[in-house]
């Protein structure tokens, strides 16, 4: 999970963006890493790659770094043990510094994350932890379809936890310096769990970001939320036994906000002449306000009502809308990219057997890249548009932008950043 430091990546098998880190709530999905109880794109799908070297500059900087650890309170034995061969990784400072250059549209990620093959593991991981997840279900009132699909994307139902070594990534990232202080915090935390015994140095493995277990908890958030759900003294997340890991991922979600029986949402059909700008999470109606507007379920019945909601275009007009509940903003919080969320929901809904998302994609509408999203709101901005920050991500700020640009030249705001959204800001 992170805590949204909004960046997050997801390749491999899921491509994600991992429990691990955030990303961005956009359209198109920006492979970078985030921050959360996890990193978003599970990184731990990735295959282990270890290219470690001597480094003078590293040693001097373990060394200096001791000292901040023992006055964090990290003994001397802790530490020593925790850093015992360990070795400058060059590939992990690869991976964080090249992942915003991958992007991905929202169907190409949901084909690999919510696969048939996907689905049916999980029907499989139900049959076998049926017992253990209505127990974490019973203990902390959140759904296990949402724990499931969670499991299912971080590490495929445990096969793929990440298998690097977490204490050479993470100190690893703080020596490189482009995020110090987040990864020195990680390491600080990583510290911290192994002076509580938890897990052995050499058995504390992960994503080349940091994310470990099941459900791959970044270092602060399993000191926030992990749980010892076997009660053998260890909140164990890394174990076979994926008890620990799936409580501790419930308890997230619960203290969080989750409210068991609520769906995270659920795919909707517009009538004709829908007002577009009434599509953002910004915007919550009462369900009785979206069925009056001629909202309906994809089968044309009627909305079930579930407190207030927002209707999602993650693809813009031509492509699936949502209608979307609190508890789409509780998985959020492990993963802000509302791809992930998405994947999430869609995936517990498939093994619980639900539909497959009836609405067609727009497959033929290129993602752009993480430089033309740049130039794109460079361009906004010099139109006039309100731009916070020239980032790259296609989040609520700039797809409010989109809006107001598209509704002044006359066609859907629907805020889907396109290609050819691109080319006519450049050509006005």
């Amino acid at each position: 999970m992170l805590h949204r430091f909004k960046r997050a990546a997801l390749l491999a098998a899921l491509l994600l963006g991992v429990p691990t880190f955030a990303l961005a709530s956009v359209q198109t999905l920006d492979i970078r890493p985030k921050a959360r109880p996890t990193q978003i794109a599970s990184h731990a799908h990735e295959p282990s790659v270890r290219v470690a070297s001597s480094n003078a500059r590293f040693d001097l900087w373990i060394k200096a770094f001791r000292k901040k650890a023992l006055k964090q309170g990290i003994s001397g034995k802790t530490y020593d043990r925790a850093f015992r061969g360990v070795q400058y990784n060059s590939y992990v400072v690869e991976k964080d510094r090249n992942q915003s250059e991958f992007t991905k549209q929202i169907w190409e990620y949901l084909d690999t994350a919510t696969s048939d093959t996907r689905v049916r593991n999980g029907k499989r991981a139900l049959a076998k932890y049926g017992a253990l997840l209505n127990r974490i279900e019973g203990e902390y009132g959140v759904d296990k379809e949402v724990v499931l699909a969670i499991w299912g994307l971080e590490s495929a139902y445990g096969e793929q936890k990440g298998d690097l070594d977490v204490i050479e990534s993470l100190a690893t990232l703080a020596f490189d310096g482009r995020r110090a202080k987040f990864f020195e915090a990680q390491l600080i935390a990583a510290l911290q769990i192994l002076q509580s015994g938890d897990v052995r140095p050499r058995n504390m493995k992960g994503s080349w970001a940091g994310a470990m277990g099941h459900t791959q908890f970044i270092p602060t958030s399993y000191l926030a939320f992990a749980q010892d759900f076997t009660g053998d003294g260890r909140r164990d997340i890394w174990e076979r036994n994926p008890a620990d890991g799936l409580a501790s991922t419930a308890n997230y979600l619960k203290k969080h906000g989750w409210t068991k029986g609520q769906p995270w949402g659920l795919e909707v059909k517009l009538p004709n002449g829908f007002d577009y700008e009434q599509t953002s999470e910004r915007v919550k109606k009462p369900v009785r306000a979206w069925r009056a507007m001629g909202v309906t379920t994809i089968d044309g019945k009627k909305l079930p009502n579930h407190g207030k909601a927002s209707i999602l275009l993650p693809a813009g007009a031509k492509g699936a809308a949502f209608l979307i509940f609190n508890n789409f903003h509780v998985i959020e919080r492990y993963n802000t990219a509302d791809a992930y969320v998405i994947a999430v929901g869609h995936l517990g809904d498939r093994i619980m057997g639900g539909k497959k998302i009836q609405t067609k994609w727009p497959r033929g509408e290129k993602a752009l890249s993480f430089k033309q999203k740049k130039q794109m709101q460079r361009l906004l901005r010099r139109k006039g548009y309100e731009m916070e920050k020239i980032d790259g991500i296609v989040g609520p700020n700039t797809i409010a932008a989109i809006r107001a640009y598209q509704t002044s030249i006359g066609v859907k705001a629907d805020g889907f950043a396109t290609t050819d959204l691109l080319k006519q800001l450049r050509n006005r």
